[in-house]
């Protein structure tokens, strides 16, 4: 049976590339990069590497790359280290409603240390409106939060637009970005954000590691206290195999972006266009044209998503029915319903996340099994 991988948004195969860089890590280089004889500035001096790639990627300096354990970890430091480390700044702060739980969550916990938070609602392609942040700020608003690529839907925020009315009002910006890593270019300092968030498993690498930008000349709050790494400013013994493959993955994947964007995204489109020839009553979550080249959700019209899911598996197809972190929740998905969808159609909604090792054969595969899946599938709810 033809074994097909399309949930690449929440997770990605390691890249051949950085499994053959991290051979010697698994014996040779195993010193503690805080140790000052040769096995610790080994260790250093990889780390130090993997800073200069990472920063390559999005076209920052090393000295604003701090590494960490994890995108939603990244999110944490970069949220809660400027509402405790900005505290003159005011308690307000602005963010959207279709957020990943990393921030949602994270603002949740702080309205509960008496910060108040603006969430401000999309369009129906879960868009927001930058007049809108504009609007919202006031004189003791401190931080502004905005994902760059919805991890649902691969919808594209206006990230620019929204960075320059932060810089222009002087107020602190942040902006999720591990989904758009690797599938968009990313200027940093065009974009005016203070601070960014990534993660390593989006891009080819191990989970276990991601990353934060912080604008040089910025100081927010620790999020871990202990040692010196990381300036002082995230303690604990490095991940040095994780952050050796993170910085190796972003070199990777910088080179093969363009080549990898372009056939990914016309992948996605047989697969959009052969759905929509073989399926009816099929509908597209997200803007059609501003959204990441590799995601496609889509709404199946009385098909129980959990039930398409479980199926498509038993087909040898992964892919998701919302978001990763949503695993076993029965609830519909905050970000359709935030746009407007019906509890029925986001109940229906299944994502396809396609990456680089996906190919022809597995669009062609994924075709001879959807429809017939869906008629199955309809058939039998129209029999309960």
């Amino acid at each position: 049976m033809h074994r097909v991988y399309l949930d690449n948004n929440a997770t990605t195969p390691i890249h051949p590339d950085v499994a053959a860089a991290l051979k010697p890590f698994l014996d040779e280089v195993f010193g503690n990069p805080s140790s000052i004889h040769w096995g610790g500035r080994e260790a250093k001096t990889s780390i130090d590497k993997a800073r200069d790639q990472i920063a390559d990627m999005i076209q920052a300096k090393p000295a604003e790359i701090i590494i960490t354990g994890s995108g939603t970890e990244s999110d944490n430091y970069a949220i809660k280290g400027v509402a405790y480390g900005q505290k003159g700044r005011g308690n307000h702060i602005i963010t959207t409603t279709v957020e990943h739980p990393g921030v949602l969550n994270t603002y949740r916990y702080l309205e509960a240390k008496g910060f108040r938070v603006t969430y401000l609602p999309v369009d129906s392609y879960g868009l927001i409106d930058p007049g809108d942040v504009k609007k919202a700020i006031g004189p003791d608003t401190m931080l502004i939060s905005v994902m760059y690529a919805n991890n649902e839907t691969g919808t594209l925020f206006p990230i620019g637009e929204i960075g320059k009315i932060a810089r222009e009002e002087g107020v602190l910006f942040h902006s999720d970005m591990v989904q758009a890593m690797g599938k968009v270019d990313i200027d940093i300092e065009s974009l005016n954000v203070d601070l960014a968030s990534f993660s390593g498993h989006k891009v080819y690498a191990p989970k276990g590691v991601g990353a934060l930008y912080m604008r040089e000349g910025l100081e927010i709050d620790s999020l871990i206290h202990g040692g010196h790494q990381e300036a002082g400013r995230r303690a604990g013994t490095e991940n040095v195999i994780g952050i050796v493959a993170f910085g190796c993955a972003c070199e990777v994947t910088k080179r093969e972006m363009q080549d990898q964007n372009r056939r990914i995204d016309d992948l996605r489109e047989k697969l959009f266009k052969g759905i929509l020839e073989r399926v009816d009553r099929v509908g597209l979550n997200g803007h059609p044209t501003l959204r990441l080249p590799n995601t496609l959700n889509l709404a199946f019209e009385s098909v129980e998503a959990e039930s398409f899911l479980i199926a498509l598996d038993l087909q040898e197809i992964a892919v998701s029915a919302g978001a990763a972190c949503s695993a076993g929740a029965i609830e519909p998905s905050h970000v359709l319903l935030a746009m407007g969808r019906p509890s029925r159609v986001c109940q229906s909604a299944m994502r396809f996340s396609l990456g680089r090792e996906n190919t022809e054969d597995d669009i062609d595969y994924a075709l001879s099994v959807i429809p017939e899946t869906v008629n199955r599938l309809r058939k039998k709810t129209s029999t309960q």
